[in-house]
């Protein structure tokens, strides 16, 4: 059962409200965390294979997450649907456009016990097929890899954000 309105609360959420231009573009940052910290957020990630079995990584550095490599994905903006946020992920983290299934190949629920802002998702794990090439551009190029770049990985790499552990057997397979 839902609590009474609160008139002061309903007041902060228009005001609030008034600020956010457009909710299907993304909210402004300050915004985001607040949702984050009262609802679950839900993303799309990116399984992207070539013919050798490898898999396409992004390069992440976030406070949230710390350095490491992850599978390309991203949150579903208001009304947005899962097949449009996968393709803007694939354009924004890869330069490239993207073909997928109907189906995710897994659906999954993280939770982080500890920390309220950006805490809890349901994620949606989708096989894609490149049907453009990556931006060279953004191509790993060795040393240390920087926020934003992309590589093909032969394994699961060791320095796979911990979140994503939950896709290492999807990572791991020959197929």
């Amino acid at each position: 059962m839902t609590a009474p309105m609160d008139p002061e609360l309903a007041e902060l959420a228009a005001r609030l409200l008034e600020r956010v231009e457009d909710p299907h573009v993304g909210l402004p940052l300050d915004v985001f965390l607040l949702v984050s910290r009262l609802t679950p957020l839900v993303n799309v990630d990116l399984l992207i294979r070539n013919d050798r079995g490898q898999s396409l990584l992004t390069w992440r550095a976030d406070e949230f997450y710390g350095p490491g490599w992850h599978i390309p994905g991203g949150i579903v903006r208001f009304k947005e649907s899962f097949a449009r946020r996968l393709g803007a992920v694939a354009r924004a983290e890869l330069g490239a456009d993207v073909r997928f299934g109907p189906s995710p190949l897994a659906v999954n629920e993280t939770i982080h016990p500890s920390r309220d802002k950006r805490g809890h998702f349901i994620s949606f794990l989708y096989r894609c097929e490149l049907l453009t090439s990556p931006d060279p551009a953004l191509q790993f190029a060795g040393g240390v890899p920087k926020n934003g770049e992309w590589h093909w990985h032969d394994r699961c790499p060791e320095n796979l954000i911990r979140v994503h552990a939950i896709y290492r057997p999807y990572l791991e397979a020959n197929t």
